[in-house]
């Protein structure tokens, strides 16, 4: 899928904007990351009082967002698509330094990583799913706005993230599960710990 033009007019638009407003997109687009793993660790601890299939979906979803990852730094190597800061003639410079040459641009990994954690976030705490889309699709606009990603990209990222999360939950659920359970009937406190008590069983 060709998104040139729409790249041009969302970098040409960016740069029309108030410097607050670019500043805060420059921003986003790595802080958006960080809120993702608070949120990771928050989903996690809540869990923990829950059963066990809460704290194993709690747990799949950072690992689930790193496999997500890991693909698409694969599909990367495959594709080898320059950046559009580099690679398409008259658009307005990126907002930030354009990433070097073998820092290929198809797909996105903030947008994978970002598609991913929201939707693994989302099953685990169904009510983060009004925070956590958002949250996603401003992630993947700013890759653009900023100027190092086509939309295309950004696209393929947010469904390639999607895709593995969803996968990798249903594959991973019932066993992540009963090592939960296991883990709360453990001897060692760091495993009661990590797991949790469970319902009702904290002191």
């Amino acid at each position: 899928m060709d998104s040139t033009e729409l790249y041009r007019d969302i970098t040409d638009f960016a740069r029309t904007t108030p410097s607050w407003v670019r500043h805060l997109a420059e921003v986003w687009t790595e802080a958006g990351l960080l809120l993702f793993g608070v949120l990771f660790a928050v989903t996690w601890w809540r869990a923990r009082d829950g059963d066990a299939r809460a704290v194993a979906l709690a747990v799949l979803a950072p690992l689930v967002t790193a496999v997500a990852y890991v693909a698409s730094e694969l599909l990367k190597s495959v594709v080898d698509e320059e950046r559009p800061c580099r690679a398409v003639a008259n658009a307005a410079a990126s907002l930030v330094p354009c990433p070097p040459t073998g820092d290929w641009s198809f797909p996105s990994n903030h947008a994978t990583i970002a598609g991913a954690a929201a939707v693994a976030l989302a099953v685990a705490w169904r009510r983060l799913i009004v925070l956590t889309v958002p949250m996603a699709l401003l992630m993947g606009l700013s890759r653009v706005f900023v100027g190092v990603h086509y939309p295309s990209d950004v696209v393929a990222g947010l469904l390639l993230g999607a895709a593995v999360t969803a996968v990798g939950v249903w594959a991973l659920t019932r066993l992540t599960q009963a090592l939960v359970a296991s883990m709360r009937t453990s001897r060692l406190a760091l495993a009661v710990w990590f797991a949790g008590p469970g319902p009702g069983l904290r002191p």
